[in-house]
């Protein structure tokens, strides 16, 4: 990069997009985006239950000490279990484990028994209680039945059964209420269930809805990425079939003649093999041409292809500059930098930002000296450790990517630099000298970014 980096930067990524390039990757920012919603639901459904205990404890923070240690008890119980089921409730959405049944059935049965056991305790209170008591108590019976109900739908597949166990916890506490309360007092407690659970039913199965779509469209991003990938390598083999399929059809034909009038001692039999040898030459350098990128390698295609396939992924792409003017050797080169660098993007990593800059860095006081260069570079974020032998690397994965570039870069007298850059990004700079009667003809703005030269591909 040049000196100016950092201003460029500023200028034409943006500075959120920038901020997200380099903000530290602690233990949330090393998550994808369905993993940040898992852990986020994961974390209010934990919640759930410590809300039911805080609640029931302040509530029967006034009732003698006598008759609130029972229910106090049982809360702590059913606050203990709950927080064991949605967490494995969770775990079996995602596909991680079995449905958790057993626990479910001890849940919803400890739900009962801790509603019965406040219902007992508002019996037992002397026939003129305070209006605190009461209330405290009623509420930690509705409390038991509601919280049992919307945390007990977490392990349910339908909505029909969600509607069936609210109607459960419902029907239950009413009957519960009028096997030991009066009948007013009964009616009272199973519509606050109804409600209660009803809203914290609706709660959670929208929150599992919202989960699962989140897992879709992960999947659909990742599933997208890898068509983009395969739909290179087809659109290769394209190109090697389209080489190689005629040539190898003239060559099996001649090879037969040949040998037809070689044993006639037909003196054709030599310009036959010579034919084939011609064209199985042609063939080798055609094919030589399609691996290394010079058959139709425009770095403009090239852009816009890196530019689409990278939006299609759902990973924000920003490309400044264009390369009208540069020489088609160094346009070949940088093409297939561009190609393999968005391949390591989808490949690895999690990115949610890249940037694609193209630039000419002008000429030196003795031109012939320091020539003009052709500068490529292509920043992402979304890389776990930032040490070019960290997993989300590319030089991690044992592949000869990098490898390969350089020595197409070399045949340029280009060079190519990869590594970090920054705690959560990595860059990827390849610079390719332009000759000197050529820089006055390129598209492409000088190093400077501040001037108002700078093009933004469209």
């Amino acid at each position: 990069m040049t000196g100016t980096g950092d201003d460029e930067d500023g200028a034409t990524y943006g500075a959120t997009a920038q901020a997200a390039i380099r903000r530290p990757r602690m233990w949330w920012g090393r998550k994808g985006t369905a993993a940040k919603v898992e852990a986020y639901t994961r974390i209010s459904f934990q919640f759930f239950p410590v809300i039911q205990l805080v609640t029931a404890l302040f509530s029967l923070a006034p009732v003698p000490a006598g008759s609130a240690l029972p229910v106090a008890g049982a809360v702590l119980v059913h606050t203990a279990i709950g927080l064991r089921l949605t967490g494995q409730a969770l775990d079996w959405g995602a596909g991680r484990r079995a449905q958790p049944r057993r626990l479910l059935c001890l849940y919803v049965v400890w739900s009962f028994v801790g509603a019965a056991i406040a219902a007992l305790v508002l019996v037992k209170l002397p026939n003129d209680p305070p209006d605190a008591y009461f209330t405290a108590c009623a509420g930690t019976f509705v409390l038991f039945l509601a919280f049992g109900c919307g945390l007990g739908v977490l392990v349910l597949r339908t909505h029909r059964q969600s509607l069936l166990a609210v109607a459960v916890a419902t029907l239950g506490g009413w009957l519960l209420g009028s096997a030991l309360l009066p009948a007013p007092a009964a009616a009272a407690l199973a519509l606050s269930t109804l409600l209660s659970s009803g809203g914290l039913t609706l709660a959670s199965r929208f929150s599992v809805w919202l989960l699962h779509a989140v897992y879709e469209l992960d999947e659909a991003r990742h599933t997208r990425a890898r068509l983009a990938v395969a739909e290179e390598r087809l659109r290769f083999g394209r190109d090697l079939h389209d080489v190689l399929g005629r040539n190898l059809s003239v060559i099996a034909l001649k090879s037969e003649l040949a040998v037809r009038l070689a044993r006639r001692d037909r003196p054709e039999a030599v310009e036959q093999m010579e034919e084939v040898q011609r064209i199985a030459q042609e063939s080798q350098r055609e094919v030589r041409e399609v691996v290394r990128g010079y058959r139709e390698a425009d770095l403009y295609t090239e852009l816009l292809g890196a530019q689409g396939v990278l939006s299609a992924a759902g990973i924000t792409c920003t490309v400044t500059g264009t390369p009208t003017g540069l020489p088609r050797p160094v346009q070949a080169a940088l093409a297939w930098v561009v190609r393999e660098a968005v391949t390591n993007v989808l490949r690895h990593g999690n990115a949610a930002h890249c940037r694609i800059a193209l630039t000419v860095v002008p000429a030196g006081p003795r031109a012939k000296e320091r020539p003009a260069v052709a500068e490529l570079t292509v920043e992402n974020d979304g890389v776990p450790s930032a040490t070019a032998s960290s997993p989300g690397s590319p030089e991690s994965t044992g592949g000869h990517g990098l490898a390969g570039l350089r020595e197409r870069l070399a045949a340029e007298q280009g060079t190519l630099e990869a590594g970090p850059a920054g705690k959560s990004a990595f860059r990827l700079v390849a610079r390719v000298p332009v000759p000197a009667d050529e820089v006055a003809e390129a598209g492409v703005p000088a190093g400077d970014a501040s001037g108002p030269a700078r093009q933004e591909l469209e």
